[in-house]
């Protein structure tokens, strides 16, 4: 095993917003559908100012997955933004959340 395969073995997580046309156009289930196929747990909601909060654990390759799915997002959807802390996460927990 490589330094670099190494180091994207275990566990991480991330929270963040994504910003853009990404309300109202599913793309709080389109997140949930991607973390859930890929084994994550977390969350995601829509917030007041129109963005999107999401955070996610799990396997650090499928964390990468996920936050290249978000930057394309669903058909509909417009991302201009994806902002993730790596450093914050969502606490222990199972499976993944829409939230409100």
């Amino acid at each position: 095993m490589t330094d670099g395969t190494r180091a994207l073995d275990g566990e991480a997580s991330f929270a963040g917003t994504v910003t853009g046309r990404v309300q109202g156009v599913g793309f709080r289930a389109f997140v949930a559908g991607i973390a859930e196929s890929l084994g994550l747990s977390g969350w995601v909601r829509n917030l007041p100012d129109g963005q999107v909060e999401l955070a996610a654990r799990g396997a650090k390759m499928q964390l990468i997955a996920l936050s290249l799915a978000l930057k394309k997002g669903p058909p509909g959807a417009h991302v201009g933004a994806v902002d993730l802390d790596w450093s914050r996460g969502p606490g222990d927990g199972r499976g993944f959340q829409i939230r409100g």
